[in-house]
């Protein structure tokens, strides 16, 4: 795998088809098999932190360019503005400009990934987004913050760590309104690379839905 440090949030890396065959994975698990693209993708960011000490921290912006011998990959980190409450993309326009996108291979990234934008069955687009935190007492602290409870969340227990499974339906939050929650969200726990799915399976499930409600109903 090649690996190029644009700068301190932004990396991009090729990796060719026979190097992720020789990594164990067959060409076809990565477009439709989520958890083996999920394994693939880590496996690849933990070895570009050795190698550039390039720490995976908060959102991801991933952008992907389908070659004919592989994959070439930019991932940025996004940045809280200067006033705390927006995400922004560190990476300059025109830069932007000369990197072309296979939008549909950047679809499935979004998906698989759990950082983008998922189509659900009425073609209305959903932001979701999944926090860690290591103490119960930052969920309740949180939960007592005003505005939350139109968020769609559920809560979940896994190896020792309690998880924040949340959605933004398009219909119901604009990217401000998204920008802003998240900021929230963001002082008390942390994005998870752990997936819904993985949760769904190995974890405890110990609120379904409203979480903040039913935390201020009982502490």
């Amino acid at each position: 795998m090649e690996i190029e440090r644009i700068n301190e949030n932004t990396v991009k890396f090729y990796i060719s088809y026979i190097d992720i065959e020789e990594r164990g994975f067959d060409r076809e698990e990565i477009w439709y098999n989520r958890e083996r693209s999920e394994e693939l993708f880590w496996e690849m960011m933990d070895e570009i932190h050795q190698e550039e000490e390039f720490t995976v921290e908060g959102p991801l912006w991933i952008q992907v360019q389908a070659l004919d011998k592989g994959l070439e990959v930019l991932v940025t980190k996004a940045q809280l503005s200067k006033d705390g409450q927006k995400f922004e993309l560190p990476v300059p326009n025109d830069k932007l400009k000369d990197l072309p996108v296979d939008e549909q291979i950047e679809d499935m990234l979004d998906q698989h990934f759990g950082h983008g934008i998922e189509e659900n069955t009425e073609d209305d687009e959903l932001l979701d987004f999944l926090l860690s935190f290591n103490d119960f007492e930052d969920l309740i602290q949180l939960s007592k913050r005003g505005g939350l409870d139109g968020i769609a969340t559920r809560l979940f227990h896994f190896e020792n760590k309690y998880y924040l499974y949340t959605e933004f339906p398009e219909e119901e939050f604009n990217e401000d309104q998204v920008d802003d929650l998240l900021s929230i969200l963001l002082e008390y726990g942390n994005e998870s690379q752990v997936t819904i799915h993985r949760l769904e399976e190995y974890g405890k499930e110990i609120l379904s839905h409203d979480v903040f409600s039913e935390l201020r109903k009982h502490f």
